[in-house]
């Protein structure tokens, strides 16, 4: 198991990240409603940048603006994630282009470890796209792509873990027993939204530093008060469409927008070939095909993959520089 942190990224953080179960108590995260878009736009939400305090980590700072670990190291290049310091600028990437799925119940695109949740007609947020971010299955434990949906949800679960985790468990000398109960020591956390898929659910957790990484063992973990609210939205019969985009193109006000993402998953490897960029694009522009693309700034957004949208026309770029 690999991850991409800081060089100075160290034991102790580590620990204090899969296990920062008090993060931000008390610190209520910004709201995750946005405005659906007008027709023919695909982008929600804005950037914004906020100062840190002396006190202050990208993990805190991520629950604090519905934001995982991984999009805030990503979007604060060169920001010691534990130790920002006093008045630093910090890049909140809060503006997201929807996934190419249709804009149905939950699509969760585990390239950037988010989901987005589509109220259906009739529901008090029909109208607004709802977006949190996850930590999903790591390294050989991979969260499986395709369309299921939502069985049955259960509020304060309990956990049996199957035999291959029993296994990984005790051979670390941590045994588990058969059922795990409800209560602070249950890894699903107060809420659980069973998928169609066997063995597979979007959950809480009791370690929420770990949102924003590949950490589980394949099931989709959220913050506690995501999932609370979710569990309150979506119910039995919800679809859920598992997608993995690392590239996202969308349109803004006649704009077109690039937004990459690591295709690893782990923010470690940037851009392997740049074939699924250019194949996006051309797709985006094959009804309006004088449209200007920046190629080269194309180029640089999947080398950097900060994962933020940027306009890649040639003619913002120009009047833009």
């Amino acid at each position: 198991m690999k991850y991409f942190f800081a060089p100075n990224f160290g034991a102790k953080h580590f620990a204090a990240l899969l296990v920062g179960a008090s993060l931000c108590i008390g610190n209520a995260a910004q709201a995750a409603v946005f405005d659906a878009p007008k027709e023919g736009d695909d982008i929600i939400g804005h950037s914004s940048e906020t100062a840190a305090v002396e006190s202050d980590t990208l993990v805190e700072l991520g629950r604090q603006y519905n934001q995982g670990y991984r999009e805030m190291q990503l979007a604060n290049p060169g920001i010691d994630p534990w130790l920002p310091g006093a008045d630093t600028k910090i890049t909140v990437p809060s503006q997201y282009i929807l996934p190419d799925a249709p804009r149905e119940g939950i699509v969760l695109n585990v390239a950037e470890l988010r989901l987005y949740y589509y109220p259906p007609e009739g529901s008090q947020y029909a109208g607004k796209v709802i977006t949190y971010p996850l930590g999903i299955g790591r390294e050989g434990w991979a969260t499986p792509l395709g369309k299921t949906r939502i069985t049955r949800t259960r509020a304060n679960p309990t956990w049996t873990p199957p035999q291959s985790i029993k296994d990984e468990h005790a051979e670390k000398g941590a045994p588990l027993p058969d059922v795990v109960p409800a209560g602070p020591d249950n890894p699903l956390g107060e809420y659980a939204l069973y998928l169609s898929l066997p063995s597979y659910l979007l959950h809480g957790t009791n370690k929420p530093g770990g949102i924003g990484l590949r950490v589980s063992h394949g099931c989709i973990r959220l913050y506690p008060e995501d999932i609370a609210a979710l569990f309150s939205m979506a119910g039995a019969g919800t679809p859920v469409n598992i997608v993995n985009q690392p590239y996202k193109t969308g349109w803004l006000n006649g704009e077109l927008y690039l937004e990459a993402h690591p295709p690893d998953g782990e923010g470690k490897k940037r851009v392997e070939t740049y074939t699924p960029i250019v194949e996006r694009i051309i797709a985006a522009t094959q009804d309006k095909p004088e449209y200007p693309v920046g190629w080269l700034h194309a180029q640089e957004l999947g080398k950097t993959s900060h994962g933020m949208p940027s306009a890649i026309g040639a003619k913002k770029l120009a009047a833009n520089p």
